[in-house]
């Protein structure tokens, strides 16, 4: 039995969507140990060394809101592209049942494949949106999933083309197809929740602060609530780790219920002792001009993680170019960054670090002086903290 080459071109299509979904899931699920993993993000798998340092597209992507569901309902969610590994075995299995049925030229079933290749390719849209406006990256293997999408599609539209009436109209087909898609898909997302860890020990067993007291003012109210828990956030203004956790708490919701204060913690040996190299260029400078900003404390903060590659970049071999850029932003920080009395402001945020004997290490949070797990600062931040919330909320009660 011969295949058509339009049908065949429609299951490598699939296959190569299966294969690099499959492999982003293999990602996602690494971390389900709350341990740091290498990211993969080639064309072809394998060829490019894995990623363990977060710049490439496809850390920004797995690490993003966007990569899974139901956060708050599993640790770390349910990753969107182990549904994506459900449609494209789906696909294929549907055209496989065209090759086995010698339905390769029956319009109305090829229609079905059209229509089952539409879920996909709107996905593919969706995410590449998201990715352009949202993260600013492009992940090399969501770019994989993207072109075997509108492969399959245009596989499958030469196909229809080529497809003539049936010589009896096919009834009953949709129904079916739509069960058998729901099956494809609830099947593995429902084996996948149930063997996911729990990791409910964890919750509030990470440590407290010692001294929360903070007799120097070195700490800034960020975020702008004034009603909720009130939660200290350990940070380095030009920590790519640390924007993105501010994004996946906000994203989440769960700020609201925050009143937020941050404790600057600049990984850079200008100012921190702590710390032999200056991991973020700049960030002492950066961290001053927080410091300094006052009721636009938030402003700067977010101006900051926006330019924070660029400052960084400028920073390696000039030492004020930090200063030169955000006054440049923020001119009214003229002054006061650089000073005295910034220094010493920024130099006793360090020493209440020290005295509460924090790990050199951005970002953290203090939730009411007990500490938000390092482990699920990322991909579990939104089952972790809202159950560390939830705890307290009860503790408060009795």
């Amino acid at each position: 039995m011969s295949v058509r080459p339009a049908l065949a071109v429609y299951l490598l299509a699939s296959a190569a969507g299966l294969f690099f979904s499959g492999y982003s899931t293999s990602d996602f699920v690494q971390h389900l140990d709350r341990q740091t993993h290498s990211i993969h993000c080639s064309f072809i798998p394998g060829l490019a060394a894995a990623d363990a340092s977060g710049a490439s597209g496809c850390h920004a992507a797995l690490m993003s809101p966007y990569s899974s569901v139901l956060r708050s309902v599993v640790w770390g969610g349910i990753p969107t592209t182990l549904a994506g590994m459900a449609v494209f075995t789906f696909l294929i299995y549907r055209a496989v049942r065209l090759i086995l049925e010698d339905k390769q030229t029956d319009r109305e079933r090829v229609r079905l494949l059209l229509l089952a290749t539409l879920l996909p390719v709107f996905t593919s849209v969706v995410y590449a949106g998201i990715a352009l406006t949202q993260l600013d990256e492009l992940c090399k293997l969501c770019l994989g999933i993207y072109g075997s999408s509108f492969t399959a599609f245009g596989a499958a539209f030469m196909l229809l083309q080529q497809a003539a009436p049936a010589d009896e109209p096919a009834e009953g087909l949709l129904l079916p197809a739509v069960g058998q898609l729901a099956g494809f898909v609830l099947t593995p997302l429902a084996i996948y929740v149930a063997l996911v860890p729990d990791f409910s020990k964890y919750i509030g067993a990470c440590g407290e602060l010692e001294k929360p007291e903070d007799p120097s003012s070195v700490m800034v109210p960020i975020g702008g609530n004034t009603v909720g828990k009130p939660a200290i956030e350990v940070l380095d203004p030009l920590c790519p780790a640390c924007s993105a956790f501010e994004e996946r708490l906000k994203t989440s919701g769960l700020d609201k219920q925050l009143v937020r204060k941050a404790v600057l913690f600049p990984l850079d040996n200008a100012c921190n002792w702590m710390v032999s190299t200056a991991v973020h260029p700049g960030a002492c400078t950066m961290s001053e001009a927080v410091l300094c900003a006052g009721d636009k404390a938030d402003a700067v903060l977010a101006w900051s993680f926006e330019h924070a590659e660029e400052v960084r970049a400028a920073s390696t071999n000039d030492a004020d170019a930090a200063k030169k850029m955000v006054t440049g932003a923020f001119p009214e920080l003229s002054s006061c960054v650089g000073s005295a009395k910034a220094r010493q402001r920024l130099n006793s945020s360090l020493r209440w670090a020290v005295a509460n004997q924090l790990p050199v290490l951005t970002p953290q949070l203090y939730v009411n002086g007990q500490k938000l797990c390092d482990e699920d600062t990322d991909l579990g931040m939104d089952w972790a903290l809202s159950r560390l919330l939830a705890s307290q909320a009860a503790k408060g009660a009795r």
